[in-house]
């Protein structure tokens, strides 16, 4: 089964999400960043190459928060959450439109990607 990350960055009781720039099956949604795990690569470091690659931001990756079966052009996939840290807060946006801390309450009121809307649970 084919797997993704997603990196959850918190502040107090913000968390840290991204909208996507149009295109896509995702396109204009909002969602927590991360993405494929590339062969030969831990999740670990592909968050860190993800949140590099889209944000030229460094982080740090914590405990393991849960996973979420999704399927995505007929493929099943595996979405597994953890806990990230920034070393710095300047982002650069390159796949995204925009970003903020948002609560929980907000997040489940915003457009966000089915595959990440199931990571909820996980948040509070």
């Amino acid at each position: 089964m084919a797997g993704s990350v997603a990196g959850i960055a918190r502040r107090g009781n913000l968390i840290f999400i991204a909208r996507r720039g149009e295109g896509g099956d995702v396109g204009g949604k909002w969602e927590f960043p991360g993405g494929k795990v590339e062969e030969g690569e831990s999740d670990g470091e592909a968050l860190v190459r993800e949140f590099g690659e889209e944000f030229s931001a460094a982080v740090t990756v914590g405990p393991f928060l849960g996973s979420a079966v999704f399927t995505h052009r007929g493929t099943e996939r595996t979405l597994r959450a953890y806990e990230v840290r920034f070393e710095g807060a300047a982002f650069i946006l390159r796949e995204h439109t925009e970003w903020r801390w948002a609560d929980l309450d907000e997040i489940k009121k915003l457009d966000f990607a089915g595959s990440d809307q199931k990571l909820f649970g996980f948040l509070s």
